[in-house]
């Protein structure tokens, strides 16, 4: 079942622009590890490649109910790539407890998530699905 949808647009000239600001600050204090050398390894998308990360932060925090607050923070949302591709989300910290506490009892949450951009503009959106888990013998 769904439990959660959440969206975001976010404008890749304003990750630009403090990209200009504030360089490897801002980038340490918005994205995890991966995301920053999925961005470095892209230096003439590097922009857009973390505007569609920012926006799936944006709609994770609203899927979930919190925005930024109630323990939940940017770096505890990150985004990572499935064996096959895909994006998703490794979640720690206030992000994992805000999940588990949305989470059905009885039932494991698995994220979707789809990125995309067409400058200026990226674009996040995401599904929570709770799927039952198998009873014990």
């Amino acid at each position: 079942m769904i439990i959660a949808i959440g969206s975001d647009l976010c404008n890749i000239e304003r990750i630009q622009n403090s990209l200009n600001r504030f360089g490897e600050k801002f980038e340490r204090r918005v994205f995890t590890e991966i995301e920053q050398a999925k961005g470095n390894s892209r230096p003439f998308t590097k922009a857009g490649t973390l505007a569609k990360r920012f926006a799936a932060k944006e709609a994770f925090s609203k899927a979930v109910g919190t925005g930024f607050k109630r323990g939940v923070f940017m770096k505890d949302i990150g985004v990572v790539n499935a064996r096959s591709g895909a994006p998703t989300l490794a979640l720690t910290g206030g992000a994992a407890e805000r999940l588990a506490a949305i989470t059905p009892p009885g039932h494991e949450a698995v994220v979707h998530l789809t990125l995309t951009d067409d400058h200026p503009w990226a674009q996040a959106f995401i599904v929570i699905e709770a799927r039952k888990l198998p009873e014990a013998p």
